[in-house]
């Protein structure tokens, strides 16, 4: 797989291409709130543990809702609730396909919950090692600017996506994509206010509102304010 110049630029940028082929899983710890949460009448994530598999959509948010205890998992296409002790509790197979229809159009369950939260978190936490996902389409439309078409079987917002970066730096300035399992009307501007430096280089604080014209964000409603206090990579 040839990589692009933005692409290698931003995999070195987060740690280079050595450090996400070896790497196995990530975990982070995060607090995320903001409108998309209020109308899905969902509490805010506060200080939440995130844990996930690199090279496969696999990955655990604790607590995924009010009860302390239950950690919602993706793995793959399909969600469940686990208790503390790893026991199901409930699962849904093909959880995409339920999605935006009947009451989910104004209220999310944990098991929905579940399912956005993780491929949402691991979409943006493992970039790097889906710069280099020979599963993915890459082209570099212009310089700095990457699109992505993304298979059916990588559960993330939708197919067509692009991201911005930093020519200088590598580093991720903005991802544009349309959340469908919210409405198909949404076109989202996932803009990277902060960077920090703990394993490696890791985005720290995002916030994304609708799009404006052209792509660019537009001022509010703030979406979804995205914290990620502590990462690791293992």
């Amino acid at each position: 797989m040839k990589l692009s110049a933005t692409a290698e630029k931003a995999i070195q940028a987060y740690g280079g291409s050595g450090l996400w082929e070896k790497a196995r899983s990530i975990e982070a710890v995060i607090t995320a709130n903001g409108l998309a949460f209020t109308l899905k009448r969902r509490p805010a994530f506060r200080r939440a543990k995130f844990t996930a598999e690199i090279h496969r959509p696999f990955a655990c948010m604790t607590p995924i809702g009010a009860r302390a205890e239950v950690a919602g998992v993706l793995d793959g296409v399909d969600v469940r609730l686990e208790n503390s002790a790893g026991e199901l509790l409930e699962e849904r197979k093909n959880a995409r396909s339920y999605f935006p229809f009947g009451r989910r159009l104004f209220s999310w369950d944990d098991l929905d919950m579940a399912y956005f939260a993780n491929y949402a978190t691991w979409n943006y936490l493992t970039l790097p090692a889906l710069l280099m996902n020979d599963q993915i389409q890459w082209s570099e439309k212009r310089p700095g600017f990457l699109e992505a078409f993304f298979p059916e079987s990588i559960p993330t917002h939708n197919r067509l996506q692009t991201f911005q970066f930093d020519l200088e730096s590598g580093r991720l300035i903005q991802h544009n994509y349309a959340p469908a399992i919210i409405s198909k009307f949404a076109n989202a501007a996932n803009v990277v206010k902060e960077h920090n430096q703990g394993d490696v280089l890791f985005t720290s604080h995002r916030i994304v509102t609708p799009q404006g014209f052209g792509g660019k964000p537009m001022g509010g409603p703030i979406l979804i304010d995205l914290t990620i206090h502590e990462f690791q990579i293992r």
